[in-house]
């Protein structure tokens, strides 16, 4: 193995760096965090850790994985290693001994087959948590098979409940599996696994399954379903679209508004804003009276622009909120007021979630400076 000189001194001529002078900020701030390069839950993962002030090395592949994104990138220091070489894997294992977490995102056994797997790493560092994000998870007969998104959350039962009536299941983009159902059930196991080392001062794996994490996401209409209190058929499902009081609705100018009037006293306050109280009256959960109402409703959203409902709805009780493309999103009052996305280098950053009273996160950059595994050389 090479040792840590000749590490170091290789990773002086990479593109490493941190914030010179300046203690990142967050809850996580001193957690050091190395992920491996990969696409959509892993990278994720690691920008929420960054937010909140740990500091992430990502490990690149020669060429990039094809898909750069300066948002999720953001923060985060990078060095381009040829993991299959064994000088790659030598100097990667030279960085163990010093960081507190590691995130790969590999089919399972391609770790182990390359040297870098979690027994390797753990022997160096036995503290280390070793964070793994796959679709199938590490087990079972799926484990091995290529998949995507749309494939996890079919399996769990997710994606059948998502659509219209008659017509194929509508893939809410990868919010529900990757983001959802993925990085953030990684991020929150990290989290668990950082808080038991405290008290056994050890470290252990995650296996990190999108299956696992959808089929999580999906207890609440698990466990309400078979007492009725909710449906996943399509057309009877109300927080499915189905209901009239809970779906968008297109307006005069070609824009949509969501309603989301579930109480009763909240689908009131909406029927008498809009002036439907009388044709829309009565049990608001009458199933078959839903498509009647929700072509009433249609016609009477259609009369007027999406500013003009917003001027009338926005702000009171009807459950009500314009339907916003991103960039609409970031210039809303609301989203603004809170500074929700914080604008940089043209881009609009989402702000570190959620927030802390006491060491709130910080989106930071990596201007040149000395390289990270530099820095973590000097302090650990």
């Amino acid at each position: 193995m090479a040792g840590p000189t000749s590490f170091f001194w290789s990773a002086k001529r990479a593109s490493v760096v941190v914030m010179s002078g300046t203690q990142r900020q967050g809850p996580l701030s001193g957690l050091r965090v190395v992920e491996f390069a990969g696409i959509g839950p892993g990278p994720h993962a690691a920008m929420l850790l960054a937010n909140l002030g740990a500091e992430v090395l990502r490990i690149e592949r020669p060429g990039g994985n094809g898909y750069p994104n300066p948002i999720v990138d953001s923060g985060l220091s990078a060095l381009t290693l040829d993991i299959r070489t064994a000088q790659g894997r030598d100097q990667c294992l030279a960085l163990v001994p010093r960081v507190d977490v590691v995130i790969e995102g590999n089919r399972p056994g391609v770790m182990e087959r390359l040297g870098l797997g979690p027994d390797v790493m753990l022997e160096l560092n036995p503290r280390l948590i070793y964070g793994r994000m796959t679709g199938w998870g590490q087990t079972g007969p799926l484990a091995h098979s290529a998949g995507h998104d749309i494939n996890y959350i079919a399996l769990t039962g997710a994606l059948a409940a998502i659509g219209r009536s008659g017509e194929p299941a509508q893939p809410p983009l990868n919010l529900v599996g990757d983001f959802g159902g993925g990085s953030m059930f990684l991020a929150f196991g990290i989290a668990a696994a950082l808080w038991e080392r405290e008290r056994s001062g050890k470290g252990q794996v995650i296996d990190a399954s999108i299956v696992d994490g959808a089929a999580s996401l999906m207890t609440f209409f698990a466990g309400l379903a078979p007492s009725g209190a909710i449906s996943l058929d399509r057309e009877r499902n109300f927080l499915g679209g189905a209901a009239p009081y809970y779906r968008c609705y297109l307006c005069a100018d070609g824009k949509e508004i969501a309603v989301g009037a579930i109480e009763p006293k909240f689908y009131a306050e909406l029927l008498s804003r809009i002036g439907a109280a009388d044709s829309c009256a009565g049990d608001q959960n009458d199933v078959s009276t839903w498509p009647e109402r929700s072509a009433r409703l249609a016609a009477i959203f259609a009369q007027k622009s999406r500013d003009e409902w917003c001027a009338l709805l926005e702000g009171t009780d009807a459950c009500f909120a314009p339907v916003l493309t991103l960039e609409e999103s970031a210039a809303h009052p609301h989203v603004r007021a809170r500074g929700v996305y914080v604008e940089r280098n043209g881009l609009s950053h989402a702000a570190p979630a959620p927030r802390f009273s006491r060491t709130p996160g910080a989106l930071l950059e990596a201007p040149a400076g000395e390289t990270l595994v530099q820095h973590w050389k000097r302090t650990r």
